[in-house]
């Protein structure tokens, strides 16, 4: 996976004609037989782009983006009502404690140096992620509002939204309904985490929503009322944006589904990867005796049953699986290698859009196109390289370190003081700023 360029299309980007020429000459860059799919989000100008492509390249996959799938189907959970007012109700609490730097400096003694907000790859996913957050930190926060070190500041404690904050606290039903956001959202956040990160995830991307609809479903086994509703959002989203016949095709190819005989949506998919095996292999030359090797792959003949690929489908990636056991039939491996190392979503490389405005600074806008896009280049190649080495067991690939300090989480709706901005970053005795917070404020390492 690499970086290929940059353009700048602040002037066309809602021109479908521009954008079909633009995606065009990236096409061509590669050769139209070497690109599989294009992954692209849902909006509007996209639409004309996509009809353009599949009608230019027969062979050609648009498949949408799936982490703004799966964020649009998050956002339509956080707009039914009982949602939306607990999550309305923790960012009351979140707002009051990141808007005062003394209760944000008890907040982290409580919590052992712990944030409460949590920053995800989408808005809605950072959503649940901080609720999440707020029920693992239950009885630390409760701790921090009834403790004597809190109590001892009555100017700050007798606040109208500090005494909100501690009658939300001790609803309980606030907290039931926490627990019950968490739990109905984690199947989807489940499913961003598995796509996440640049992997050639789409062999696992129509057996993940399979699962998160069976664990939402589980999870509401006595409510039917509430299970439909959010079923129903599932469906319509995956029927309207996020299914794709590659998808199914990679499902099929996949050597821990297609084996596994718990499974039960095979029959399903197959027509569609039949269909996909046509788009790919458009000739009869290229599908000569497809058919006895589709049969020797689902019968496990061949390198297929031997004990090693045995071992190995639930073990490798299924690409990598492919590659090593497939030889029992060439023509459907080629296929197979080509299918199941797509990636499914684009938020990996979006997320490092950042690149190009460190690059492109005020310090340095004079630099010639030519040269710019050279920086550009190398530095988001250096930035994939490093997305790709193994991250520790613990790290949450759809968390982003820094905290959104404009989020919904954290930033007053309302008009703040003239100075609360500074609060956020902390004082010293006397008022002061340290250097280095200066520092942070105003960036000036820039400039020393």
């Amino acid at each position: 996976m690499f970086f290929h360029r940059t353009v700048d299309a602040s002037t066309y980007f809602k021109n479908t004609k521009c954008l079909a020429d633009l995606f065009d000459s990236v096409i061509q860059d590669f050769g139209a037989e070497n690109v599989v799919q294009v992954v692209m989000d849902n909006h509007l100008n996209y639409v004309g782009v996509r009809n353009h492509i599949m009608q230019s390249y027969s062979s050609i996959f648009c498949t949408p983006c799936a982490s703004h799938c799966l964020n649009s189907i998050l956002q339509d959970f956080s707009e039914i009502d009982w949602v939306n007012r607990c999550i309305l109700q923790a960012q009351s609490i979140s707002k009051f404690i990141y808007n005062n730097a003394w209760v944000l400096n008890l907040m982290k003694r409580f919590t052992g140096g712990q944030e409460l907000v949590r920053t995800s790859i989408t808005k809605s996913a950072s959503d649940f992620l901080t609720l999440q957050s707020m029920l693992k930190q239950r009885s630390r926060l409760k701790h921090m509002f009834n403790s004597p070190e809190y109590s001892a500041d009555p100017s700050l404690a007798n606040r109208p939204q500090s005494i909100s904050c501690i009658a939300i606290l001790e609803d309980n039903d606030f907290w039931r309904t926490v627990e019950e956001c968490v739990a109905v959202s984690e199947p989807i956040l489940k499913v961003m985490r598995e796509i996440a990160g640049g992997k050639p995830a789409v062999g696992f991307i129509y057996e993940s929503m399979t699962r998160a609809k069976e664990s939402i479903r589980t999870y509401y086994i006595m409510d039917e009322h509430k299970c439909k509703t959010f079923l129903d959002i599932l469906d319509r989203r995956w029927h309207s944006q996020l299914h794709s016949a590659l998808h199914a095709a990679a499902a099929f190819l996949n050597p821990s589904i297609q084996y596994n005989p718990e499974v039960k949506f095979l029959g399903l998919i197959k027509e569609e990867f039949l269909k996909v095996l046509e788009k790919l292999l458009p000739t009869p030359e290229l599908r000569h005796d497809i058919t006895s090797q589709i049969f020797t792959f689902k019968k496990s003949q061949g390198m297929f049953g031997c004990n090693l690929a045995r071992e190995a489908r639930n073990t490798v990636s299924p690409g990598l699986w492919w590659e090593q056991y497939g030889d029992s039939a060439p023509g459907l491996q080629r296929v197979a290698v080509r299918i199941l190392s797509q990636v499914c979503s684009a938020s990996t490389f979006e997320r490092d859009w950042s690149t190009f405005q460190q690059i492109h600074s005020e310090k340095r806008n004079k630099l010639d196109r030519e040269t710019l896009a050279d920086l550009i280049y190398i530095n988001y190649n250096l930035k994939l390289a490093s997305q790709m080495k193994p991250n520790p067991i613990d790290t949450d690939p759809i968390l982003v370190e820094d905290i959104d300090m404009t989020s919904d989480w954290v930033e007053e709706t309302e008009t703040p003081s003239p100075n609360q901005w500074l609060d956020r970053f902390g004082v010293l005795e006397g008022n002061d700023l340290n250097p280095r917070q200066y520092q942070d404020i105003f960036n000036l390492a820039q400039h020393i």
